[in-house]
């Protein structure tokens, strides 16, 4: 046709590039929109994990994780994560990440692996706000969830996904159980340690009491919307859409199945009757677990990793709990710190060989480089963390008063109910 600049035809070859880039786009895009959504899941278990007279100040928490971590993941985050080739730190595109050299983005345009890496990184700062539930100053906790998404959670990311010394190295974390749950894990455990226990939580000879949740339905609300989005937090972290999708969904689904009935069992064997909690807790344990091999391991592998997880979370939270003397609301630390660091160990003993070909790496290298892996966030984590903790301890203060605890958070940190209209059960 005169006067067109179109060409009448294209190479067969060139048609199949651009319908999976934009396959690749939509997929990565619909996958950083479920992750997102595990903003809502996490807000529900910790809310209903917890006394309702809290439950504004958790939903705010959960809201502002998102919302400082969106905004400071963009002007510094990125830039640490990916900018540059430095095995330690990225060294470019602060305050301007679309600056950096997009080339390790592969078919992805810079906003959608963007947007991907930034729910990402909202996710690591969620999962503090659990253990320290019921007892932080609201300003301080904007202050550590900000220091969380600028500093902590971009360095080691970027060892492990921005091109740093672990990925070098050999390290394997398809989708966080390391550089999303356990960083996440390690600073809410110095975080509870560091804040004490609740009032009320524990008996003048070190006895722990039970502090009921509020609302369970809630709680496994939560745990049903993390467990649906998980499939975007695994099969997501393929940026493409690859035929590996449907394993990696299946060995997701099947480790959170098997840790589900294990910690159910083993609740029932030891206190008598099956525990709703600790089961519901039993099912992010297992997707915890597998995120870091969910593309390496075979679907009994994912049992076997699944039904691991399932004993740790329930030993680890009562671990804490009894011994331990850490008050974490709701198990945070026994779910994503253990269960993160357990996953990511096992994903080298339950990689298949083939998936060990891929990788070049032989096994007892791979052993070796998940253990490093492991040891070094948690180092720089724990180090990271005592910091922050202590520094907010010691200067604006970390924990609310005697009295604003007691009343409440929702009414001392905000000025309103959760439940206006219902009169709340006093804890005193």
């Amino acid at each position: 046709m005169a006067g067109t600049h179109c060409p009448l035809f294209v190479l067969k070859e060139d048609i199949n590039m651009d319908v999976q880039q934009l396959l690749n786009i939509v997929w990565t895009c619909i996958s950083a929109f479920l992750v997102f959504f595990m903003q809502a899941g996490f807000a529900m278990v910790e809310t209903g994990f917890t006394r309702a007279k809290n439950s504004s100040n958790i939903i705010m928490k959960n809201l502002m994780d998102f919302v400082l971590g969106t905004l400071c993941f963009f002007v510094i985050g990125f830039a640490l994560m990916f900018g540059g080739d430095n095995p330690i730190v990225g060294t470019t595109g602060f305050f301007n990440p679309t600056s950096i050299d997009l080339q390790q983005f592969k078919d992805l345009t810079p906003g959608v692996f963007m947007i991907f890496q930034t729910v990402f990184c909202a996710t690591a700062a969620t999962i503090v706000s659990g253990a320290m539930a019921e007892r932080t100053k609201f300003s301080s906790y904007l202050a550590y969830s900000a220091l969380i998404s600028l500093i902590i959670y971009p360095i080691t990311g970027h060892w492990i996904w921005g091109g740093g010394w672990l990925a070098d190295l050999g390290f394997h974390d398809f989708a966080g159980s390391t550089a999303v749950h356990s960083v996440g894990g390690w600073l809410a455990l110095v975080g509870a340690a560091t804040l004490g226990p609740r009032i009320g939580k524990y008996k003048a000879d070190g006895t722990p009491r039970a502090i009921p949740a509020h609302n369970i339905a809630l709680g496994a609300l939560g745990v049903f919307i993390l467990w649906f989005c998980w499939f975007g937090f695994n099969c997501g972290s393929t940026t493409a859409a690859t035929d590996t999708l449907g394993s990696i969904a299946m060995t997701t689904n099947l480790a959170a199945a098997a840790s589900t009935l294990v910690a159910l069992i083993i609740t029932w064997v030891r206190y008598g009757k099956p525990d709703v909690s600790m089961t519901l807790n039993g099912s992010l344990a297992g997707l915890v677990g597998i995120t870091a091999g969910c593309d390496v391991v075979s679907n009994y592998g994912a049992i076997a990793i699944g039904a691991i997880c399932g004993v740790v979370v329930v030993a680890v939270i009562e671990l804490l709990d009894k011994k331990a003397k850490i008050d974490d609301p709701v198990g945070a630390c026994g779910v994503h710190l253990a269960c993160g660091v357990v996953g990511t160990l096992l994903t080298a003993f339950f990689a298949t060989g083939d998936s060990l070909k891929l990788l070049d790496i032989t096994r007892g290298a791979f052993i070796k480089a998940q253990f490093i892996g492991v040891a070094a966030v948690a180092a720089y984590c724990i180090v990271g963390g005592l910091i922050i903790f202590q520094g907010l301890k010691h200067t604006i203060g970390l924990r609310a008063s005697e009295e604003e605890e007691i009343a409440g958070m929702d009414i001392s940190e905000h000025g309103i109910s959760g439940y206006a209209d219902f009169p709340l059960k006093s804890d005193h």
